[in-house]
């Protein structure tokens, strides 16, 4: 089971080496739950990578604001890894919240797009 988004931020900034960051991401790459064989098909395929992704979204009513909910897969270790935090970030969160929330900010605050 991936640790919570907070807990996966305060662990990137306790890692002062980059290559220790780099481990610890491909780690939440090996904590995320296997996506099912089904789930690797052309609609869930993220389009445009390097590297072979999937990503399954499934949404849950809430009122009028429903939540969302991701499974993801890579044949990447890194990438995996960040399909983990990604997941941790959005998965279980209102549409609302989602569209609100600025991913790019995120990572580079967290110095994840320049590395």
């Amino acid at each position: 089971m991936l640790p919570s988004f907070d807990d996966i931020v305060a662990n990137l900034e306790f890692l002062d080496d980059w290559e220790e960051r780099y481990r610890y991401v491909i780690e939440l790459g090996r904590m995320m739950p296997e996506l099912p064989e089904e789930a690797h098909s052309e609609a869930n395929k993220v389009h445009g990578c390097a590297s072979q992704v999937w990503l399954e979204t499934r949404t849950r009513a809430d009122g009028s604001d429903p939540v969302l909910d991701f499974r993801g897969d890579s044949d990447a270790h890194i990438v995996r890894g960040l399909v983990a935090l990604l997941i941790a970030l959005y998965s279980g969160k209102h549409a609302s919240e989602i569209t609100q929330t600025d991913a790019i900010a995120i990572f580079d605050r967290l110095g994840l797009r320049e590395h």
